[in-house]
């Protein structure tokens, strides 16, 4: 059965809120750094602001995530209106293994190109060796680590983390 990318909507709300839930307890449960809450308001102004974006297979979400083109607050100088943002990456457990990551990239890869935009960016905790390898399996590269800042302009889950800052370039320009 094939995937579809559409934009969340606020009727998705509960399956979304799950979703968080079983990434907290699967992170927990294998000891990965990771969220212990999420944002609710900030997942519902997410779809209000069309940024959560859903992965579906027949009646089920199999995966969320988010996009952005602009992230002034964790990238600070490197952000130049040059890259797609993709943050809050939330698998459904029940769809782990099938490869849902390389269709995400390549959404938000085509995003990015019908906006002539050079990079996707995103960013990962720090500590989890295991992800960041994965993520570089997919052509990111390590740019730094960074403490995010203590402010309501991000997530609750999002605040004071040491992240990993990833990108990949996708357009060369010039």
């Amino acid at each position: 059965m094939s995937n579809m990318i559409t934009k969340a909507v606020r009727d998705d709300l509960p399956v979304i809120y799950h979703l968080f839930e079983e990434a907290i307890r699967f992170q927990q449960l294998n000891n990965y750094k990771g969220w212990v809450s999420y944002d609710k308001a900030f997942i519902e102004t997410d779809i209000e602001q069309g940024h959560l974006f859903k992965m579906i297979t027949g009646n089920d979400i199999v995966c969320i995530f988010s996009v952005y083109y602009s992230d002034a607050l964790i990238w600070r100088e490197k952000e130049s209106g040059d890259a797609a943002y993709l943050h809050r990456i939330v698998i459904n457990r029940n769809f782990a293994g099938q490869q849902l990551f390389k269709k995400v990239l390549d959404n938000t890869i085509q995003l990015a190109k019908e906006k002539n935009l050079k990079y996707i960016r995103m960013d990962t905790w720090a500590e989890n060796e295991k992800i960041i390898s994965y993520y570089k399996s997919f052509g990111f590269s390590f740019v730094e680590n960074y403490t995010t800042p203590e402010t309501e302009n991000l997530p609750e889950q999002h605040r004071n983390l040491h992240v990993a800052l990833l990108e990949k370039t996708i357009l060369q320009i010039g």
